[in-house]
């Protein structure tokens, strides 16, 4: 049990850093609020009145949130080689630059297409 007293520790350090933050951020932070502190933030888009049944949202919204979704699980499999890079040998060196490629790829015809492009 001593071997865990260290992890307690920091997550009894990190809890109470957080109780702290919330409870005294209202007592110390600025109260100078005005009509553009509170509205909505739309990244950009000047918010407009929409029916509550939604209404239309660019796609560009949408196909960005996928690109990022492709790009960080295809990056997320360079962790387990990295792990048992001594273990895969010239095999693995040569796999990782095929999907190495692979990424670059698709990153330069996603580029090329404008998918990357925030006008």
């Amino acid at each position: 049990m001593a071997t865990y007293a260290p992890l307690v520790g920091l997550f009894v350090l990190a809890a109470g850093f957080a109780l702290f933050s919330v409870t005294a951020a209202p007592f110390i932070g600025p109260r100078r609020y005005n009509s553009a502190k509170l509205e909505a933030y739309e990244c950009g888009i000047e918010p407009v009145d929409q029916p509550l049944t939604g209404g239309r949202f660019p796609i560009k919204y949408y196909l960005t949130a996928m690109l990022f979704i492709v790009f960080d699980i295809e990056i997320v499999f360079l962790y387990p080689w990295a792990v048992a890079n001594d273990q895969l040998g010239v095999f693995g060196l040569v796999e990782m630059v095929v999907f190495i490629a692979t990424v670059f790829i698709a990153y330069a015809y996603v580029w090329r297409r404008g998918g990357l492009e925030w006008d």
